[in-house]
């Protein structure tokens, strides 16, 4: 008969702790990192903003039961909502990931760590309206920022060394683990506080990857990020009502994470806590397209421009050859039936054909009435992707973090037109002084869907004042995003 299982309750596992002594003690003094911050609190409520524009995500928004009013609850920006923390997390959750325009991060497993300012900002946000109405401090934009920096930085780093998609599990249960680590540390909590919301984060019942990959390719991928955003407050507010913690969550033998859903294996971790996912996180700017597509979207579109020149057009094309990475072969190469939006927007046969046929590509390109057209398809069925183990090595390299592709177009004439390569993407960091002004355009083209002048002109001028957004009550900023 075996021994029984000892019941001494463990120390918390080393992650927890470390987690939560980065998010409780750790000073962000990088200026790139700050400045980061800002433009990405911009660009992920700009993305917010255009996603309202699409009756499928706005189905999904307001309060779980209609009328529902929260006297002190969160500001949903750009709407008339003002909810609860965890049904406003989710609302800003959902509008901001919709269209996979937000930032993106890459690495062992990849994500769009800005889907946290969903919790962020909706805690936040409660929590100011709640002290204002005591005649307390409210928080300031500065703690939502730090916020979103630490954010960024543990669901980054763990990701760098650590595929969860590799044993089905989606990106997002990074997600509810930053989100839960950042919202109970804006609520108050201790360190122990921190560690206990971690815990009930990882010991939550995690997605599977299945809604992203074909043939079940759907919808719910759009508002994922957001539930796990807005699942992380609720459990945050449990452990804020003394709710205890799992403290062996990842290691007890036979039951914890590992072991249950990790293979046996323990994390492994590149590097400690900082900044450094903030200062090189990709930004999304010209094309609304799953990341590792985006230098083969502006290859693309290069080549429309190469082929206009030559009074050819798509149609001309006999054969196009993608050499990538491995990443991308795995992820976004696919051929078939694609059935929806979100099915279009993972298949980098239709990000490269839809530029190469009409020089564009927007979220509305993946609505039904473009991909009726027959070209698109035609076109798709003559690209073929090649992993170029060279690309993959530069991927995972930390210092390139590179998302290089390159085409090669073969017209029916027989005429080989020269490889357009792009190593790295408009959003990277490596190229932030070409991509920032196209970002704050961005972010005026987004603002101007939802708001009279007035307004935009009030939101961007707050936004470019670092110093003054900073010490803006995070309620007063949220006031300014009422339609």
């Amino acid at each position: 008969m075996s021994a029984p299982i000892p019941n001494v309750r463990p120390d918390p596992d080393r992650v927890l702790v470390d987690i939560a002594n980065y998010v409780a003690d750790t000073v962000i003094t990088s200026d790139e990192a700050w400045n980061t911050a800002r433009l990405c609190l911009m660009d992920t409520l700009g993305c917010g903003l255009e996603a309202l524009s699409y009756p499928a995500c706005t189905k999904l928004m307001g309060p779980i039961v209609p009328g529902t009013i929260v006297p002190n609850g969160a500001r949903v920006p750009g709407t008339q909502f003002q909810l609860d923390p965890v049904q406003a997390a989710f609302n800003i959750g959902a509008m901001i990931r919709w269209l996979d325009f937000n930032d993106t991060w890459l690495a062992a497993e990849w994500g769009h760590p800005s889907d946290n300012l969903g919790g962020i900002l909706a805690t936040a946000d409660w929590v100011s309206r709640e002290r204002v109405s005591r005649g307390q401090t409210p928080l300031t934009m500065k703690d939502v920022l730090e916020a979103m920096i630490k954010a960024h930085e543990i669901q980054g780093c763990i990701a760098l060394e650590n595929s969860f998609n590799k044993v089905g599990l989606d990106h997002v249960v990074l997600v509810k683990v930053a989100s839960a680590a950042v919202c109970a540390k804006l609520m108050g909590g201790t360190r122990d506080d921190i560690v206990n919301a971690v815990s009930q984060a990882f010991v939550d019942g995690q997605s599977l990857r299945t809604y992203r990959h074909a043939p079940n390719t759907g919808s719910r991928k759009s508002w994922a990020a957001g539930d796990a955003t807005s699942r992380a407050v609720r459990l945050a507010l449990f452990t804020m009502k003394g709710e205890m913690g799992i403290p062996g969550v990842l290691t007890a033998k036979g039951w914890g994470f590992y072991d249950v859903l990790f293979k046996g294996r323990e994390f492994a971790f590149q590097r400690p806590y900082g900044s450094y996912v903030m200062e090189k996180v990709l930004f999304k700017i010209s094309f609304p397209a799953e990341f590792h597509s985006q230098t083969a979207v502006e290859c693309a579109m290069t080549l429309h421009g190469t082929l206009a020149k030559m009074g050819k057009s798509a149609a001309d094309i006999r054969k196009i050859t993608i050499r990538t990475h491995e990443a991308c072969v795995r992820i976004i190469d696919k051929k078939g039936p694609l059935d929806n939006p979100a099915d279009r927007d993972h298949c980098i046969q239709y990000m490269v054909a839809v530029p190469l046929i009409f020089g564009r590509l927007t979220a509305e390109d993946y609505e039904d009435k473009v991909a009726r057209d027959p070209r698109i398809d035609a076109l798709r069925e003559r690209i073929e992707c090649v992993e170029d183990p060279a690309f993959t090595h530069d991927y995972h390299d930390p210092e390139k973090r590179s998302i290089a592709n390159a085409l090669t177009v073969e017209l029916n004439d027989g005429t080989v037109l020269p490889e357009v390569v792009c190593e790295y993407p408009i959003g990277h960091q490596r190229r932030r002084g070409d991509g920032i002004p196209l970002l704050e355009a961005k972010f005026r083209t987004n603002l101007a869907r939802r708001f009279p002048a007035r307004q935009q002109d009030a939101i961007y001028a707050l936004c470019s004042d670092a110093a003054r957004l900073m010490a803006t009550p995070v309620n007063s900023f949220t006031d300014l995003w009422v339609i």
